[in-house]
C-alpha cells in the first residue's frame, strides 16, 4: 500500500462515526515533523505528549508514532516537487488523525499552501484556534488574561478557495467584459458600478452548507464547556457583502434556531424574553419598540415586521425559555468583524467562541494569539467529518533550524488540543499544567525569555522546556 514508509506493527487506527472519533487504547498517529526547525519542535514535543499518556494512564494507553512526510523534507526522499506524496495521504486516510509541525510553502510545484491542500483534500472544514493566556507569559496587553476565545473559522470556502485569474488573462478579460457588460446592468441594485479593466478578478463562494456545518460544530463544542463561558457569537462582516457574509450570519441564526432549539437563545430572542419578564403586561408594540431603538423612525410595514418577530418570538419560545429559563441556553449573538478586532482587546472576557468564514478567520485567530503571547504559543486543528490534523500555527523559521533554542509550545499545545479531541483528558491537563507552571516560573526559551521583566538569562533550550513541562507535571 506504501511506497516508502511502513506502519507500526503494534496499534490500530481511529474510526469516525457520525463525525466523531473512535479512539483506541492504542491508536496509531501519523506525524509529519515539519520543515525548518521542525527538526527540533518535533522531538521536543513528542517526550512530552508520551511522558503525559504514560503518567494519566500507566500502561493501558499508548500512541504508536507513524512518520510520514511533506513539505522539504518529502522531496528529500520522493524527489522533486514532491511535497506532498500520496504515501502521506494515504496514511491520513487510513488512521485519521495526524499532527504535523510548520510546513514551508513550496516554490513551484503547483501547491499554492500544503495547509490549505491538506485541508481541502480531506475536507478539514472546521479550523480551530483557542486563544488562551498562560500566567507570565509576555503580552503587548495590559490584561491578557482577561482574553480566553476558541476560534472556529471555516477552512474549505471563500477567498481562500484560490479561485482566481490574473489580471490582463484571456479568461480575466472575458469575465470582466461579460459582468459589466451584462451582469451588472441585469441587477438594477448594482446600479452603474464597472469592473475596472485591469482588475484581476477573485471569486468568494459562501455555501449554505459550509457554514452550518461550521457552526454546527463551533455549537457542539459550546455545549461542552462551563454555562458561564457558552457563547457563540457569528462574526462577519454582513452590513456590505449581504448575500455571502451576511448570508453565513442567517444560516448561522437558521441552523441554531432549529438544530439547537431547545439548548440555545438568540441573542434578540433574550432581550424579547426579558422584557416580557421584566414587565408581564408589555405589549407585542410596546416590546418591539423596546428591541429596536429605531422603531419609531421605521416605515409601517417594518414595524410590522419587528411586531411580527416578537410575537413569533413569545409563540414559539415563552413556555420552554420564559421566566428566566433562557440563562441556561447557550447564548448565540453576531458582531461585525472589523467591530469584533477591537472588542476582543477591549473587552474580551465578553467572548467565548468566535464562528467566522475563512479570511476573516485567519485574521482573527492571529490577532487574538498576540495577545495571549504570540503565534509560537498558539495551536491549531483541522477538522472534518472523518478525519482531523492538528497543527503548529507559525512559520519554519529556518535560521534557526537544529538549534535547539525555538519554542516548542504551539506544537505541543496542538498535541494537547489532539489528546481532547482523542477524548484523553488526563494527559491534556497535565501537559496545560507543566507548561503554565513552567512560563509561571520563568522556565522558558528565548522568544519568551527575552521579553519577560526582567529578561530571563540564560534561557532554556527546545529539548529543556520539555523536559521542564514534564517535571511540572
Amino acid at each position: 500500500m506504501y511506497e516508502k514508509i511502513t506502519p507500526p506493527q503494534v496499534g490500530s487506527p481511529i474510526t469516525f462515526k457520525d463525525g466523531e472519533p473512535i479512539v483506541p487504547d492504542n491508536p496509531i498517529i501519523p506525524f509529519i515533523r515539519g520543515d525548518g526547525t521542525g527538526i527540533d519542535l518535533w522531538p521536543a514535543s513528542e517526550r512530552v505528549f508520551d511522558a503525559a499518556v504514560k503518567q494519566a494512564y500507566g500502561d493501558t494507553r499508548k500512541i504508536s508514532w507513524f512518520k510520514v512526510y511533506a513539505g522539504d523534507e518529502a522531496c528529500e526522499m520522493y524527489g522533486t516537487y514532491q511535497y506532498l506524496p500520496e504515501d502521506t495521504l494515504a496514511a491520513i486516510r487510513e488512521f485519521g488523525v495526524a499532527i504535523k509541525g510548520p510546513l514551508t510553502t513550496p516554490i513551484g510545484g503547483g501547491i499554492r499552501s500544503l495547509n490549505v491542500a491538506l485541508r481541502q483534500i480531506f475536507d478539514l472544514y472546521a479550523c480551530v484556534r483557542p486563544c488562551t493566556y498562560y500566567q507570565g507569559t509576555p503580552s503587548p496587553h495590559k490584561n491578557p488574561e482577561k482574553l480566553d476565545v476558541i476560534v472556529y473559522r471555516e477552512n474549505t470556502e471563500d477567498i481562500y478557495l484560490g479561485i482566481e485569474w490574473k489580471q490582463g488573462s484571456e479568461i480575466c478579460d472575458r469575465l470582466i467584459k461579460l459582468l459589466n457588460e451584462d451582469l451588472i446592468p441585469a441587477t438594477p441594485e448594482h446600479g452603474t458600478k464597472q469592473i475596472p479593466l485591469d482588475a484581476g478578478i477573485g471569486i468568494k463562494p459562501i455555501s449554505k452548507h459550509g457554514s452550518q456545518r461550521l457552526v454546527r460544530r463551533a455549537m457542539q463544542h459550546a455545549l461542552r464547556l462551563p454555562k458561564a463561558k457558552q457563547l457563540v457569537t457569528l462574526v462577519h462582516k454582513g452590513n456590505i457583502m449581504k448575500y455571502t457574509e451576511g448570508a453565513f450570519r442567517d444560516w448561522g441564526y437558521e441552523l441554531v434556531t432549529s438544530e439547537f432549539r431547545m439548548e440555545c437563545v438568540t441573542e434578540r430572542e433574550s432581550w424579547i424574553l426579558s422584557n416580557k419578564e421584566g414587565n408581564p403586561d408589555l405589549t407585542i408594540e410596546e416590546n418591539a419598540r423596546e428591541i429596536d431603538p429605531g422603531y419609531e423612525s421605521m416605515t409601517p410595514d417594518k414595524q410590522d415586521a419587528i411586531c411580527g418577530e416578537v410575537k413569533a418570538v413569545l409563540e414559539a419560545i415563552w413556555d420552554s425559555h420564559g421566566n428566566g429559563q433562557w440563562k441556561e441556553k447557550v447564548m448565540v449573538n453576531d458582531r461585525i468583524a472589523d467591530s469584533i478586532f477591537q472588542q476582543i482587546q477591549t473587552r474580551p472576557n465578553e467572548y467565548s467562541i468566535l464562528a467566522t468564514m475563512n479570511l476573516n478567520g485567519d485574521y482573527l485567530s492571529d490577532a487574538a494569539a498576540a495577545i495571549a503571547g504570540g503565534l509560537g504559543m498558539a495551536p491549531g486543528a483541522n477538522i472534518g467529518d472523518s478525519s482531523a490534523i492538528f497543527e503548529a500555527t507559525h512559520g519554519t523559521a529556518p535560521k534557526h533550524a537544529g538549534r535547539d533554542r525555538v519554542n516548542p509550545g504551539s506544537v505541543i499545545l496542538s498535541g494537547v488540543m489532539m489528546l481532547e479531541y482523542m477524548g484523553w483528558q488526563e494527559a491534556a491537563e497535565l501537559i496545560k499544567k507543566g507548561m503554565a507552571a513552567a512560563i509561571a516560573g520563568g522556565e522558558v526559551t528565548y522568544d519568551l525569555a527575552r521579553l519577560m521583566e526582567p529578561p530571563v538569562d540564560p534561557p532554556l533550550k527546545c529539548s529543556e522546556f520539555a523536559e521542564a513541562i514534564i517535571r511540572h507535571f
